[in-house]
């Protein structure tokens, strides 16, 4: 039996690569004051997680506790398909995730099915803003629906 490796990847905004370009301009320099026209690329911002704790973890999350539902698409080269994503926020946390499958083609169904039997192994235990899936179980295009549904889920959830 062959298994497949499962990756996520971490969201890089464009806030966190300009904290992590002014960090390495910074290196070996005396603190500069905050910039105000630069609130929240500071290596102290929300949007920046240098130190690799969760912002749950620190007591400020940027979401509301709560179980979210939102629909995801994606283009095949056959067909669009949609997914239906629901997760459990605790603490800007992902605790558990279901996704419902709605394929309109054969080879869909299967590449859907990959993807959630793999899903949950990638993505409960992440901060929701670290979620960024590529390839799961060998599924790369379902991908895209499942980060369309987050990224939804995210905005429905944002406290």
């Amino acid at each position: 039996m062959t298994r497949t490796a499962l990756v996520a990847r971490p969201v890089r905004t464009g806030a966190t690569l300009a904290a992590a370009a002014g960090i390495a301009l910074l290196a070996g320099c005396a603190p500069a004051a905050p910039d105000a026209s630069e609130e929240g690329t500071g290596p102290g911002s929300d949007s920046s997680s240098s130190n690799g704790s969760t912002s749950g973890a620190s007591g400020s999350a940027a979401y509301a506790d709560g179980t979210y539902t939102a629909e995801g698409s994606y283009a095949t080269p056959e067909s669009v398909e949609t997914i239906s994503v629901t997760v459990t926020l605790e603490g800007d946390v992902i605790t558990d995730v279901q996704v419902t499958g709605d394929p309109q083609k054969r080879e869909s169904e299967q590449y859907q099915g990959q993807f959630i039997g793999g899903i949950a192994d990638v993505v409960v235990g992440q901060d929701i803003d670290e979620i960024q899936v590529s390839r799961v179980a060998g599924s790369s295009l379902t991908s895209g629906g499942f980060n369309d549904a987050i990224e939804a889920i995210k905005a429905e959830a944002a406290a």
